[in-house]
């Protein structure tokens, strides 16, 4: 490779070591060590091996976190694809105003999560939050629901904003993907007597399954990760009822200093990440 090419791919590679390669090699080498705050200083972390692991294994909070982390991300995965799609399909139509509709739409995906986070907060406050408020003017409820305060509904009620940030991407993907469908198949369809049911099931669904993959496997990869929305609205309470594992993981690190333990607990969450990227790749390949 001439210098000159290389010029334009250095620059590329030195952001990916810095910012990705490094902060990775390092947070595994941490799961393995007995990292406390003098390790900052000394520099001196002794090799603990596999103890991290074993102790978060242990903990009897970790089995609840990983609940909790399998409910937020399936019903966020479910809900966001559901409601995504059925947007889609609507805005597939021609009607007036669809653009500017389409367009406000994405304001939950283009807002900073900590923004969105905090005005979900205020809704859901229990006593003042505008939704409590409305069903009470409906009449739908009798008293105030402690949504960021009870431990039966905090998980769902963070699944659900997180569902609100989400949707917006899984519109536009799964929408371009539609435009992307021949309007001759559908009206082949249509004259050979097939409903729009029948439609949807046999030509919209199996048309748009490339684009699904995408959708699910990019989905499923954010919805891991997700921390802002939970700590800006419940920190993982009340009683851990909304924790996962990415707040776990804070919560070793930088609330007991266990430093070693939540690295091992964010190298669990890079490995089941990868193994879903790779089951995707892997399917991509034998599907083309």
């Amino acid at each position: 490779m001439s210098l000159r090419r290389l010029g334009f791919v250095l620059p590329a590679w030195l952001y990916l070591v810095v910012f990705y390669l490094y902060p990775l090699a390092t947070n595994v080498r941490m799961g393995f060590q007995d990292f406390t705050v003098s390790s900052f200083y000394t520099g001196v972390a002794p090799f603990a091996g596999l103890r991290n692991y074993r102790e978060v294994f242990r903990d009897p909070a970790f089995a609840g976190t990983v609940m909790n982390t399998v409910l937020f991300t399936a019903g966020s995965l479910a809900l966001q694809f559901g409601v995504g799609l059925a947007l889609a399909v609507f805005f597939r139509r021609t009607f007036p105003l669809n653009g500017l509709l389409r367009s406000l739409l994405l304001v939950p995906w283009l807002l900073p999560l900590v923004v969105s986070g905090t005005a979900w907060r205020w809704i859901l406050e229990t006593d003042s939050g505008v939704l409590n408020q409305t069903l009470l003017g409906l009449h739908l409820i009798g008293e105030p629901i402690p949504w960021l305060a009870s431990t039966s509904v905090a998980l769902a009620a963070v699944t659900l904003v997180n569902v609100w940030v989400g949707i917006p991407f899984n519109m536009v993907i799964l929408y371009g993907g539609l435009q992307a469908i021949p309007a001759e198949l559908y009206e082949a369809a249509q004259l050979d007597g097939a409903g729009a049911g029948q439609r949807f099931r046999h030509l919209t669904l199996p048309l748009l399954r490339p684009v699904t993959s995408v959708v699910l496997t990019l989905g499923l990869i954010y919805t891991l990760k997700v921390f802002d929305v939970i700590m800006v609205l419940t920190q993982g309470g009340p009683a851990d009822s909304s924790q996962t594992l990415t707040t776990y993981s804070y919560d070793l690190s930088f609330q007991q200093l266990a430093f070693g333990r939540g690295a091992a607990v964010g190298n669990l969450l890079i490995l089941v990440a990868v193994v879903f990227a790779f089951g995707y790749l892997r399917a991509e390949r034998r599907a083309s």
